[in-house]
C-alpha cells in the first residue's frame, strides 16, 4: 500500500497541537505494519531539523499561474518519507498567519505536481483538516481515492468566493453550493469533505456530534448526507507510546509504580513552591473551546482544595487572568508551551483538568492517564471515548458549577487512598496505542482503493 499523508504540521518538524502529534505517530506505525508511507507538509522557515533538498524549480499547478520557484526537501524518520514543500509563502517565522487560506491554497495545489515530479503516485491520499482540502480535490480529479480526516471542524479555511476562487485552480462547477461554496465563501474544509471517498473524524463520539447543529459548524447537512451514504466514520486517535512513557521519559525521573508517581508529585510541588495539597494540572491552549474560561471562573473555589498548575497560551484575557491568580500561593501559571515542563505536569499532578466545550479527540487526557494522573473532563467528543467512569471524573453542562462539582468529586476520591490508587492503576493500564487505529485506517485505505470512484462530473 502506497499512502501519502498531507498535513500542515508533523512532529518533530512542525507542531502546534494534536494534529502534529498524530502525523508524527500514525504514519510510523503504518510503516511498521508494512505500508509505504510518505508525509507531505510545508517547509516552514522555523524547521530546524536536517532536511535535504532534493528538487528545486518552477512549478506549475492546476489552474495556473505558476507558484514560483519551489524547493522540495526530504527526510526519513522511522521508515516514513517526509517531503517538505518550500513555497515562498511559507518562508516566514511561525506556522499560521492571517493569510493562511491563500497560503494553503498554494500548498494544496502544489502537492500533486510535486508528487509527479518525484515520480510518486499514491494508491491512497490521506488529507488532514482544511489545509489539505485542495490536495484531496487534486487526488480525486486524478482518479486517486482519498481519505479526509476532520481534526477540528471549527476551522474551515474560508475566504470570500470572488477573491479565493482563482486561488483554488478549480473549474467553475467545483465552486457551487454543492461543492466548495459556503455562504458566499470558498471553504477548503468542504473540498476535503466533498471530494474524499471516505471522511473520518478522530473519535467515534465526535463523528456523531458533528451531525447536529450544536457541533456541525453549519456543515451538519452535508455531514448527515455523508453519514447516510456510509462515508463518515470515527476512528479514535492513538498515543505515541515511546514519547509518552513514564518508565523511560527523559524529562522526568522515570517511574513505573505509585511510589514513583508520588515522588513526581513532590518534585512538581517543590518546583513551584506549592503546599501539600493535591495538584490539579492543565496543559492546554487557552481558549473558550478548551473551557479555560470555566477554569478561571472556578479558581476561587478550586484553590480551597487544590494547588493548580497551568501551562499554555492563547486568549490574552485568559492569560491575564491566570497571571493575576499566579500571585496566589496555590496557583502557578507558565505562559506558552514548554515540552519538558508539560511532561513534569503530566507526571506530577494528581488530577488533570479538561473542561472542553468540544473536543474532537484530545490527547492530553490519554497522556495524563498513562502517567497515572486522573482526568476531570466534560462529557464530549473523544473525552467520552477515552475516560472511563472508574478512572476519571466527568461532567455534563459547560458551566463553572458543573466543573467544580466534578473537581470536588475528584478531591473526595483523593482522600480515599484505596479508591484513588485503584483508579491510578487502572489509568496506567489503559491501552491507547496506535495499533488498533492504524489497522482501521489501513482497512479503510484498502476499501477505498478497491471501490470504483464516482465520476467527478457527478459531483457538479
Amino acid at each position: 500500500m502506497r499512502a501519502v499523508h498531507v498535513a500542515s504540521e508533523v512532529f518533530p518538524f512542525s507542531r502546534s497541537g494534536g494534529l502534529g502529534d498524530v502525523l508524527g505517530a500514525l504514519p510510523a506505525v503504518q510503516a511498521r505494519q508494512g505500508a509505504r508511507v510518505t508525509v507531505v507538509s510545508p517547509w516552514y522557515a522555523d524547521i530546524r531539523q536536517e532536511v535535504q533538498e532534493v528538487w528545486r524549480g518552477e512549478l506549475w499547478a492546476p489552474g495556473n499561474p505558476a507558484l514560483g520557484e519551489v524547493r522540495v526537501g526530504e527526510a526519513e524518520i522511522q521508515g516514513v518519507r517526509h517531503l517538505f514543500l518550500g513555497l515562498p509563502v511559507f518562508d516566514r517565522p511561525g506556522l499560521y498567519h492571517p493569510d493562511d487560506v491563500w497560503r494553503y491554497s498554494q500548498f494544496g495545489r502544489a502537492v500533486g505536481p510535486v508528487l509527479d515530479v518525484l515520480g510518486l503516485v499514491p494508491e491512497v491520499l490521506h488529507g488532514h483538516d482544511w489545509q489539505a482540502g485542495l490536495a484531496v480535490a487534486w487526488a480525486r480529479l486524478r482518479g486517486i481515492p482519498a481519505v479526509f480526516s476532520i481534526h477540528n471542524l471549527q476551522y474551515q479555511g474560508r475566504w470570500n468566493l470572488p477573491e479565493a476562487a482563482p486561488w483554488t485552480g478549480l473549474p467553475g462547477w467545483a465552486l457551487t453550493p454543492d461543492t466548495l461554496e459556503f455562504y458566499g465563501d470558498v471553504s477548503l474544509m468542504k473540498a476535503g469533505l466533498v471530494f474524499a471517498s471516505q471522511v473520518t473524524t478522530v473519535s467515534p463520539t465526535y463523528a456523531r456530534e458533528i451531525l447536529t447543529p450544536e457541533y456541525g459548524e453549519g456543515l451538519q447537512g452535508l455531514l448527515q448526507r455523508l453519514a447516510g451514504e456510509g462515508r463518515l466514520s470515527g476512528i479514535l486517535n492513538g498515543l505515541d507510546q515511546e514519547r509518552w512513557n513514564p518508565r523511560t521519559d527523559p524529562d522526568i525521573r522515570p517511574y513505573r509504580d505509585l511510589r514513583g508517581k508520588v515522588a513526581a508529585g513532590r518534585a512538581l510541588r517543590a518546583e513551584f513552591g506549592l503546599d501539600g495539597a493535591p495538584v490539579l494540572g492543565v496543559v492546554s491552549r487557552l481558549a473558550e473551546q478548551k473551557g479555560m474560561d470555566l477554569l478561571l471562573s472556578a479558581l476561587p473555589e478550586l484553590v480551597q482544595d487544590w494547588n493548580v498548575v497551568v501551562l499554555g497560551g492563547g486568549d490574552p484575557r485568559l492569560e491575564a487572568g491566570l497571571r493575576d491568580w499566579a500571585a496566589h500561593g496555590r496557583v502557578a501559571y507558565v505562559g506558552g508551551m514548554n515540552e519538558p515542563l508539560a511532561h513534569r505536569i503530566y507526571a506530577g499532578a494528581d488530577a488533570f483538568a479538561m473542561p472542553s466545550r468540544f473536543e474532537p479527540c484530545g490527547l492530553s487526557q490519554m497522556i495524563a492517564m498513562r502517567y497515572g494522573t486522573l482526568p476531570v473532563v466534560r462529557e464530549t467528543g473523544g473525552l467520552v471515548d477515552t475516560v472511563p467512569h472508574n478512572v476519571g471524573f466527568r461532567f455534563g453542562p459547560a458551566t463553572p458549577d458543573a466543573f467544580l462539582a466534578a473537581c470536588r468529586e475528584a478531591r473526595a476520591a483523593c482522600e480515599d487512598r484505596v479508591d484513588w490508587r485503584a483508579r491510578v492503576k487502572r489509568a496506567m493500564a489503559l491501552d491507547f496505542s496506535w495499533d488498533g487505529p492504524t489497522g482501521a485506517y489501513l482497512g479503510l485505505y484498502e476499501a477505498v482503493r478497491s471501490a470504483p470512484l464516482k465520476p467527478v462530473e457527478g459531483l457538479a
